[in-house]
């Protein structure tokens, strides 16, 4: 593993904050011009930004201590703009394995109306360490499954991303229209109009932080169409505008839904979310597939984000999201695992590879370069969450970083640096940074016993699957 080591120039402080990645194998920065960053980038752990990127033939103006990442990789630190973390409980369940959307719904609402806060807090330790192992080190998790006792959902999450020292737009979620009333989930999942909106106020006001160096942002979230009231989407994006925050939902990922926004409201999915006041620069939605050339202007032209959600679309049979359309319109594209049990998995550098692959399918090789995948999974979702100063490795940015080695079989004859950490398939990060500071070292979570977790997890996974009228079923 390589270490950390005081230098010996004169002009640095051994025991000072800046600390030179010096000499990187390789480096994608997100910006206009890579080759600046060649010998790499000087960061800040004291105040947790980049002070300086170091290009050909230079050196740093000052530094006081070096890193020699002669051996890694370096990409900004991956950001993931859609994910539901207590969905690690559910992984590769059996009856839903081979379901599409609205089925595999209905098969796991009911097994989400049992969760604890014991299983909440397991299934977002994983979530959050599997993510920051595959080089992620902002997440936006949507939760909006809210039954009896699960009030403190959110309260949970945000003490496990800050032990864990990720970065996080954590969503105040919300289900309001329950199968008695039109919609899909069972009444034991769903909550009443003020308690959502009472409660995603309090979240708001204890939790989101809107300076530069924010580690916590929050964001309401109804969870889609098919679940939540007209009259909860209005309120909810209104309430957003009074609070400076913004806004997240599922839209247009299946046929299905598409029919049901017909059918209910007389109106096709964009329609809907213009006719709720959430047409704006202030929202980003979850997958955006089934859109048709003027809503993808109108999304663009508006600035909506979408989270292209590669993975769990294919998986769910749910269709190909048109990002490159999206994002030439004007909207903001940034890549999303999706839930841990329509993914089946938390990885981020994996997801960028399934995103490279899937948008080859139609547009080709040349319109989809490596960099623009790559580009996806940290500006793009940057813009799409609407945070400035990540995403990106220049100076004034905060000092989030990926780092990966290529000392697997699966690279061995491989060349280029950075385009082989996609097209080879890198899995799991040596190092991440967040705000200046080690959180993954040499593979590793400090003072995280993995084992200990999945352990359990695995308990928490089965106390949930326990069927009341046969203990043993576990799916």
């Amino acid at each position: 593993m390589t270490l950390e080591r005081p230098t010996q120039d004169p002009t640095t402080q051994p025991n000072g904050s800046l600390l030179w990645i010096k000499d990187p194998a390789g480096i994608h920065t997100s910006s206009r011009d890579n080759a600046y960053a060649s010998r790499g980038l000087v960061v800040d752990s004291g105040t947790g930004v980049i002070t300086e990127m170091v290009g050909a033939g230079s050196e740093p103006t000052r530094y006081d201590r070096v890193f020699d990442a002669a051996a890694h990789v370096v990409l900004p630190g991956l950001i993931n703009t859609h994910h539901h973390f207590y969905q690690t409980l559910t992984r590769a369940w059996a009856p839903v394995a081979d379901a599409e959307l609205f089925p595999w719904l209905q098969g796991l609402y009911p097994v989400w109306a049992r969760l604890t806060p014991d299983a909440l807090e397991s299934a977002v330790t994983v979530a959050v360490a599997e993510l920051l192992l595959s080089g992620c080190t902002t997440a936006a998790d949507h939760h909006y499954v809210f039954p009896a006792g699960m009030e403190e959902s959110v309260d949970i999450e945000v003490d496990v991303v800050q032990r864990l020292g990720a970065r996080a737009m954590l969503t105040r979620g919300s289900m309001s229209l329950g199968q008695d009333d039109g919609g899909l989930p069972p009444q034991s999942t769903v909550q009443d109009h003020d308690t959502i909106l009472a409660d995603s106020q309090r979240v708001v006001e204890k939790y989101h932080q809107g300076g530069e160096d924010a580690r916590i942002r929050v964001a309401l979230a109804p969870c889609s169409p098919f679940s939540v009231t007209r009259e909860l989407m209005r309120d909810t994006a209104a309430l957003a505008t009074d609070l400076d925050v913004r806004l997240h939902t599922h839209l247009a990922e299946t046929i299905d839904e598409e029919d049901f926004c017909r059918e209910r409201f007389g109106l096709r999915t964009v329609d809907y979310l213009e006719s709720v006041g959430w047409l704006s620069s202030r929202t980003w939605l979850g997958h955006a597939i089934h859109l048709d050339d003027s809503e993808i202007a109108r999304l663009g032209a508006a600035g909506v984000g979408v989270a292209h959600c590669a993975t769990s679309n294919m998986r769910l049979g749910s269709g190909t999201c048109r990002a490159l359309e999206l994002e030439e319109a004007g909207s903001p594209v940034g890549l999303g695992v999706d839930g841990s049990a329509s993914n089946d998995g938390s990885n981020m550098i994996e997801e960028v590879r399934a995103a490279l692959n899937i948008q080859r399918l139609s547009a080709g090789p040349s319109r989809v370069p490596v960099s623009r995948a790559l580009n996806w999974a940290t500006c793009g979702s940057a813009g799409a969450l609407g945070w400035d100063n990540i995403g990106v490795l220049e100076p004034g940015a905060r000092a989030d970083l990926a780092m990966f080695t290529r000392d697997e079989l699966r690279f061995a004859g491989s060349h280029d640096p950075v385009a082989s950490l996609v097209l080879c398939g890198a899995h799991r990060a040596d190092r991440v940074m967040v705000d200046g500071r080690w959180v993954v070292e040499g593979g590793s979570l400090p003072g995280v016993d993995l084992e200990r977790v999945i352990a359990r997890q695995g308990e928490q996974a089965r106390l949930l699957m326990r069927d009341e009228s046969n203990p043993a079923v576990l799916g």
